[in-house]
């Protein structure tokens, strides 16, 4: 639609266009370059860019509009041969800057918008908040019809850009953010420079190579868990978007650390609400025919990789064994309720304590403590007992067993708002 220009109201311009709803990139850069070719003989062109850029930038720095304010003004400002800046700006001048800002928008340009309600709080969003939920959303059939894991552009209510998101139209957390930069390529650089950072931190934090390597949104990796156990990794590709890009990712993660084997696991109710299938597989090398040894809290744990819980430790539990550990005093009974691998109990018997008690429902798990008992060097003060853990515990009250120290760390009894009615019966 033509538009008639006013170049004593250049504001009144842009603020038209900020107004538009929808308005399209190449709609901005034909006002904007109109604009700056109808300023009038003896006005200072760069100065008035300046000043309506500066203007509005502050308001609506993620607006299209500002964007290309932003690549005429650099353009305005590089050096020209013959005098630099004219009186009257040539047409060139902003044509190139047009022309280059339109390449590096190619690829943001051609991915679905996915638009915030008025009431979504975009500036949460905005802060550093990673997730969308499906009712913040404007849904038409166009929205519905993106691919899960597909890429998309999360705008607010005024459709400006806020960050590139990954989609699923079938999980209540419709977006993930993944980064703030839209025109952002999705490639083996991406995962290597976000793996290696990570990678640079652990090593930080850690004196062995067994620790939790990519701790989901914590590392810039929505739904995605990564557990190292020296030369093997272990993934949990939680979200749509990550299972979609699973190989990509796993070349990124043997390039970055050097581990031999990667193993891809698909358990847990998470990749179920997305959509995503339970099948374990091996992606890289051999997997494991025995559990592996795993140093951590002074104690000695054994992670079975392609039949245990999850991926095989609950390292995210580690400084909570560590902090455990400090609370026992020599010759401190323990009983640790839940106890998968021994989590608690071997971290506590590191720690000083005299006797320890694992219950778990699960034989598989506390034949794993057992081991990890074994070669912690406490086997003699290490005792298990398999059952149902509040049975169990009637069964030590009516013993008279008592102890120093009780862990007590249950399953999620109340995943789901469904379930939690049952869930505080059983908290």
């Amino acid at each position: 639609m033509a538009r008639s220009i006013d170049p004593n109201d250049p504001k009144g311009l842009i603020r038209e266009a900020y107004n538009i709803d929808g308005i399209a990139m190449p709609e901005c850069r034909s006002i904007f370059l109109d604009w700056a070719l109808s300023l009038p003989d003896g006005v200072d062109q760069k100065q008035a860019l300046a000043e309506l850029h500066a203007a509005y930038s502050a308001q609506e720095a993620d607006h299209p509009m500002t964007q290309v304010m932003t690549e005429g003004l650099q353009a305005a400002q590089a050096p020209k041969r013959r005098g630099g800046w004219r009186s009257r700006p040539r047409q060139g001048v902003f044509l190139r800057a047009v022309r280059d800002y339109e390449a590096v928008m190619t690829q943001a340009a051609d991915r679905p918008r996915i638009r915030l309600k008025p009431k979504a709080n975009a500036r949460g969003l905005r802060h550093g908040f990673p997730w969308v939920y499906a009712n913040d959303i404007v849904t038409d059939r166009r929205t519905r019809k993106i691919p899960a894991g597909a890429l998309a552009v999360l705008e607010d209510e005024k459709r400006a850009p806020i960050a590139l998101v990954a989609v699923n139209p079938e999980s209540k957390i419709m977006c993930r953010v993944l980064d703030r930069d839209i025109e952002a390529d999705l490639n083996a650089d991406w995962f290597e420079t976000r793996l290696r950072r990570a990678l640079e931190m652990r090593e930080c934090l850690f004196d062995a190579p067994y620790y939790r390597l990519i701790h989901a949104e914590a590392d810039g990796f929505p739904g995605v868990i990564i557990d190292r156990f020296g030369d093997a990794c272990v993934i949990q590709p939680n979200a749509a978007w990550a299972e979609a890009r699973l190989e990509v990712l796993t070349d990124a993660l043997v390039k970055v650390t050097g581990v031999t084997t990667v193993l891809k696991n698909a358990s847990g109710r998470t990749r179920g609400l997305e959509g995503l299938d339970d099948v374990n597989q091996t992606l890289r090398g051999t997997a494991p025919d025995a559990p592996l040894p795993v140093p951590m809290n002074g104690a000695t744990y054994m992670a079975d990789l392609t039949g245990g819980q999850k991926t095989g430790l609950f390292y995210d539990q580690r400084p909570n064994h560590a902090f455990a550990a400090r609370l026992v005093h020599p010759g401190a009974q323990v009983l640790d309720v839940f106890s998968h691998v021994g989590g608690f109990g071997l971290a506590m018997l590191a720690g000083g304590a005299a006797q320890a008690l694992s219950v778990d429902g699960s034989a598989a798990a506390l034949d794993l403590a057992a081991k990890g008992a074994e070669a912690s060097g406490c086997a003699d003060r290490f005792q298990t007992r398999q059952g149902d853990a509040f049975d169990v515990l009637t069964q030590l009250g009516e013993e008279g067993a008592q102890f120093d120290v009780v862990i007590c760390d249950p399953p999620a009894f109340a995943p789901s708002k469904q379930a939690l009615d049952a869930g505080l019966r059983a908290y």
